[in-house]
């Protein structure tokens, strides 16, 4: 299985966001929501108009731990969410297919999507999950390097788990790598 990097770089996320947004308004609310949440994209995937509708939180039962998640949205998001669910039912899905069954997107079609993305910036290893390890990495950062929160968010078992998922022990090795001098 192909390992997935986050977007480490701040302004290479809103170019991609910018370019998602001309392209397809549905398709940047998808990027928004997994850079904001950190949610799995078959959890994303589910959520339906009336999860988000007038909501502080989200709240679902994690597909892969059968847990309950609760998570907050950002004012940023809750603004994106506003403009994008206006007019829209409650019981739609936020990420409709235009299939016509009125079932959400699939998850090979979420892949193509970030995959155009990553094409079009030359980016490598990138999928789904890395919207969910961005979120990983910026919270790591902004946090002060809280590995233990991260670690309870993600549900890992330990924070080496949550250090390697986020690819903070890849840029360790890199800069320590980079630091050698020997000719």
């Amino acid at each position: 299985m192909k390992v997935v990097q986050p977007i480490r770089d701040l302004d290479l996320i809103k170019e991609i966001a910018q370019f998602l947004k001309e392209k397809n308004e549905r398709d940047y609310v998808l990027f928004a929501i997994g850079i904001y949440t950190g949610l799995r994209i078959a959890d994303m995937l589910k959520l339906k108009v009336a999860d988000v509708k007038d909501k502080t939180h989200i709240e679902i039962h994690e597909g892969k731990t059968k847990k309950l998640k609760r998570i907050k949205l950002s004012p940023d998001l809750n603004r994106i969410l506003k403009g994008y669910i206006a007019g829209k039912e409650d019981k739609e899905y936020l990420f409709k297919s235009r299939q016509g069954n009125g079932g959400p997107i699939s998850r090979e079609r979420a892949y193509a999507i970030l995959k155009e993305a990553a094409n079009e910036f030359r980016l490598k290893n990138i999928g789904c999950h890395s919207m969910r390890k961005t979120f990983g990495y910026f919270m790591y950062e902004s946090t002060g390097h809280d590995v233990a929160l991260l670690q309870e968010l993600f549900n890992h078992s330990s924070p080496e788990i949550t250090l390697r998922y986020i690819g903070i022990n890849q840029d360790s090795h890199d800069k320590a790598i980079d630091t050698l001098k020997f000719l």
